[in-house]
């Protein structure tokens, strides 16, 4: 076959490091957009960005030619750094190590936009942790809690 075809709907979840340097309000929808455009620089196309102000949830279509893994490192680093470099958060900004992934057909690109974009109102109703391992459980990921995204309850 001459030429390759792919859809694929990935929605990523990935926390800060630190509960003292928190995702302000007053920039947190220009980082959804710097993340948004670094998904966008790797090939994919980013659907939506938003979050709290402990961690973010993405939601886009992947390039097959990079890994979920190298494109939420970069992704990371490079948001990371962008946070430092323009002094936005007090302490040394940085997010914790690894990350969540979840894959969704086309017929699930509406319900997964919706959910990422009312991120907000499912905060009212439940902690991160228990929305992580919700997805986690959902997905019948096996995972161990002490490697959880800790100190963010």
């Amino acid at each position: 076959m001459a030429n390759t075809y792919h859809k694929i709907y990935l929605h990523t979840v990935f926390a800060v490091k630190n509960k003292k340097a928190l995702i302000s309000p007053e920039w947190e929808y220009k980082l959804h957009s710097v993340i948004g455009n670094l998904i966008n620089q790797s090939g994919g196309k980013s659907l939506i960005v938003n979050g709290m102000p402990d961690h973010i949830h993405c939601f886009f279509q992947k390039q097959p030619s990079i890994s979920e893994s190298e494109l939420m490192q970069s992704v990371k680093a490079k948001s990371s750094k962008w946070i430092n470099d323009n002094g936005l958060s007090v302490r040394r900004f940085s997010w914790q190590k690894g990350f969540g992934c979840f894959s969704y057909s086309e017929s699930q690109k509406n319900d997964v936009y919706r959910y990422v974009r009312n991120q907000k109102e499912h905060h009212r109703k439940m902690t991160f942790r228990e929305e992580y391992e919700k997805l986690l459980k959902s997905f019948n990921v096996q995972y161990d809690d002490k490697f959880i995204f800790t100190g963010l309850d």
